[in-house]
């Protein structure tokens, strides 16, 4: 146990420095910017009717989804998030395969939305490309090494910024909404057309990831809970906090934009709030949005930066990563875990494929959901004596229907855009071959209930000697 004690005295996160209401910011930090772009273009595969049907499906699933979540993060309140909650429900290889899925859009996210950064930049000051992708990185990575605290605080005001962006667009369409305008796009000869879903049922398909972007990453949250004030409590209701003003904001835009401009030119819009705005001679808001814009993506960048870093931070204390990801410095920040994969989604950046990074995250993500629901399921069955400070309204009938509906996401990539789901399923391959002939033999734990147990026991003793260095020190 001492030699347990001494290695995870290296790997401390600084515990208390988030309440419930900077994990609700987390959360909607993780997704703000998709509601500046990117759903829009559910548009042109579905038309108003079929996208809003897709939003209703997946705003179900990442509802479901949470609900399963804040009952798993307040019963194994780890930094792990999903990955923890596998490797209870599904030991070591269903532990690790959630967690590689989850790496997987966390490490490329960032990639991708850097890119939409550059692109912004550019339209406001005529610079782009590799030297910009370095500099976001350097910069909100540097902020997340001075400390958790400041980079919560910091997200915090970056994400309130690009949520008055929406709210203050919302306010200056209501007066221009005519239902007419939801349905200018021409009916096709597809199967199940018609005025409201011009593009059919495959429309609706096709238009699932699209609809993903409203809420992608929210999932996220629970990635904190080792940093909580009061993770049973907290981690819940932050995440389903995140989730109800996400569903709220997504509501703005898909009905509000179409309605005040034309469905048909806010589906070809790469600027959407923009364009909304500047049609409806909002000129001068136009203007502001398009500045706080590049505050959502800086939002959704930033935050998902400290996700992967405690993903990458728990996989590696356990085990399944190199080990020295998880070493901390002396602010409790794992530092490798935040600058090693960095390094990774710049030289990923430079591809400038934006649009096919962000796809590849949409299947790991996806693919997580329905790791994680089923990992609830599981957990009820196999653990119902299990502490649950929180419980899922409707129990493993709620998971299913996130589970049901994660595997229809994720055909719906396929639909999309076959060559991402192939890439991904690539760094699948990679993933497990790694696992099998690597990590699998360097676990810290055999279980995870082991790791738990070690992990709360070296806990203790380290706070017994820090009161013990204050007595002395007295």
């Amino acid at each position: 146990m001492s030699d347990h004690k001494e290695y995870l005295a290296k790997r401390q996160l600084k515990k208390g420095t988030a309440g419930w209401l900077l994990l609700a910011g987390l959360g909607v930090s993780y997704v703000i910017s998709g509601d500046f772009a990117g759903w829009n273009f559910g548009f042109a595969q579905a038309g108003w009717g079929g996208f809003a049907i897709a939003s209703v499906l997946m705003g179900l699933m990442y509802y479901t989804l949470v609900l399963s979540l804040a009952e798993m993060s307040a019963a194994i309140p780890a930094a792990g998030g999903g990955y923890s909650f596998a490797r209870q429900a599904m030991g070591p290889a269903g532990g690790y395969l959630t967690g590689l899925a989850i790496l997987i859009e966390y490490a490329l996210a960032p990639a991708a939305i850097v890119i939409f950064i550059g692109s912004a930049v550019n339209a406001l000051l005529g610079v782009d490309g590799p030297v910009i992708y370095a500099l976001f990185y350097l910069v909100f990575i540097g902020i997340h090494l001075a400390g958790v605290g400041e980079a919560l605080k910091v997200m915090m005001v970056i994400s309130g910024l690009a949520v008055f962006a929406i709210i203050a667009t919302a306010v200056a369409l209501i007066g221009e909404f005519d239902v007419n305008n939801l349905y200018d796009i021409a009916v096709t000869d597809a199967a199940g057309a018609s005025e409201f879903m011009p593009m059919g049922w495959y429309g609706v398909w096709a238009a699932l990831p699209f609809a993903m972007w409203l809420f992608l990453a929210v999932e996220g949250v629970p990635l904190a809970a080792e940093e909580a004030k009061n993770p049973a409590k907290d981690v819940p209701k932050g995440i389903i906090a995140a989730m109800t003003f996400l569903l709220f904001t997504a509501l703005l835009v898909v009905v509000l934009l179409a309605g005040a401009v034309g469905a048909d030119v806010i589906g070809k819009s790469a600027v959407p709030l923009v364009d909304a705005l500047k049609i409806s001679g909002n000129e001068t808001l136009a203007t502001l949005v398009n500045v706080l814009g590049l505050a959502g993506l800086v939002a959704s960048f930033f935050s998902i930066i400290y996700g992967y870093s405690r993903l990458v931070f728990a996989l590696s204390r356990a085990g399944y990563l190199p080990r020295s990801l998880s070493l901390t410095s002396k602010r409790k920040v794992p530092s490798r875990a935040l600058i090693i994969p960095g390094v990774f989604g710049f030289f990923v950046s430079l591809s400038g494929e934006g649009d096919l990074i962000l796809a590849m995250a949409v299947v790991g993500a996806t693919v997580s959901y329905a790791l994680m629901s089923l990992s609830h399921i599981l957990l009820r069955i196999k653990q119902p004596d299990l502490v649950r400070p929180y419980k899922t309204p409707g129990g493993i009938v709620t998971s299913s229907i996130s589970l049901l509906l994660s595997l229809v996401a994720l055909t719906g990539v396929y639909a999309f855009d076959p060559r991402a789901f192939n890439l991904t399923l690539g760094l699948f391959v990679i993933g497990g071959l790694y696992y099998f002939f690597v990590s699998r033999h360097n676990l810290v734990a055999g279980s995870a209930e082991e790791e738990f147990a070690l992990l709360s026991q070296a806990e203790l003793e380290l706070q017994a000697d820090e009161n013990g260095d204050v007595v002395s020190a007295v």
